[in-house]
């Protein structure tokens, strides 16, 4: 009789932990906020849940926010920033504004006009699979304006953020819009 329980309490566990394993592999992952660069909306250490399979079933739109990877000083880090230019897309920066095939974008993400337009001074055409990603803290932002992280390719995007958890006081659906 106690056999038989400790091997049901064990496959429950087990079952348990593959059920945990899948959703956090492929439906939700939580991840924190490192630095100021989506300030004011999402600030540092800011703990949110990203959705990993909206992007299985459509592709990133305009202003989503999304989390990906990337190498700095020999590590993987996970980056949180906003898709501005979308696939074959001219993207550039005139004054410290975005223009988006020649046209100035309407938007009010960025918490101020840019100082440093980085690469996007010139013009720069989006592939058929890449997007361009701005913090919207522009001015303290280390995003498509720059060689480390450039065109974001798609198959790098891991999720779009989805709920903030942390702190609790500031719990939320985040809105991409």
């Amino acid at each position: 009789m106690k056999a038989k329980e400790i091997i049901n309490w064990v496959v429950y566990f087990v079952c348990l932990l593959a059920v945990v394993f899948v959703i956090n592999t492929f439906v939700v992952q939580r991840t924190m906020v490192s630095g100021d660069s989506m300030y004011p909306y999402l600030h540092n250490k800011d703990q949110l849940m990203m959705d990993k399979l909206s992007y299985r079933i459509h592709d990133p739109e305009r202003f989503d926010i999304v989390v990906f990877p990337v190498v700095r000083d020999g590590k993987e880090e996970y980056y949180i920033k906003r898709v501005i230019g979308l696939p074959g897309e001219t993207v550039q920066i005139i004054d410290g504004y975005v223009y988006i095939n020649g046209e100035k974008l309407d938007e009010n993400y960025g918490a101020e006009v840019m100082n440093d337009a980085g690469r996007a001074a010139e013009p720069i055409t989006l592939g058929d699979d890449e997007y361009f990603v701005l913090g919207d803290n522009r001015n303290r932002s280390d995003d498509s304006r720059y060689e480390n992280v450039e065109n974001l390719k798609r198959e790098k995007i891991v999720g779009r953020a989805w709920v903030r958890i942390w702190p609790l006081d500031r719990i939320c659906v985040v809105r991409h819009r």
